[in-house]
């Protein structure tokens, strides 16, 4: 497997850096990697924005869900702009398929777009 573009390593480390329990309960450091038009149709079919996923994850209530693992990361670069990532995640036993859009901006790579999917095992599904 040959090693991704630089384009494709940035948005794989900031989306690992979302993954990380300390980023999730900062809002300096999530502000950081969202893009200011930020969107995400999370697990449950809601719609979220930048401030309204900063302010989920940093409220001093907001629930903690442990470490995610992430799998099967892969990315590709649309264009010198724009890299699309897609991976699973798991915690407590929930899993998830994930797509993220990252686009390049003025102050680096941020995360423009993400949905999460639910899924259980299907053996008849693509590796």
């Amino acid at each position: 497997m040959s090693e991704p573009s630089p384009a494709v390593a940035a948005a794989i480390e900031g989306e690992l850096r979302l993954l990380d329990p300390v980023v999730r309960a900062s809002a300096d450091l999530l502000a950081a990697l969202l893009h200011p038009e930020f969107r995400e149709i999370g697990t449950s079919g809601r719609l979220w924005t930048r401030e309204t996923i900063i302010e989920a994850l940093t409220a001093d209530d907001a629930p903690r869900p442990g470490p995610l693992t992430a799998s099967r990361m892969r990315g590709v670069e649309l264009c010198s702009d724009l890299v699309h990532l897609t991976f699973d995640t798991e915690s407590k036993g929930l899993r998830s398929h994930r797509s993220s859009l990252w686009r390049l901006t003025g102050a680096g790579w941020r995360l423009y777009f993400h949905q999460a999917t639910p899924f259980a095992d299907d053996p008849s599904a693509e590796v």
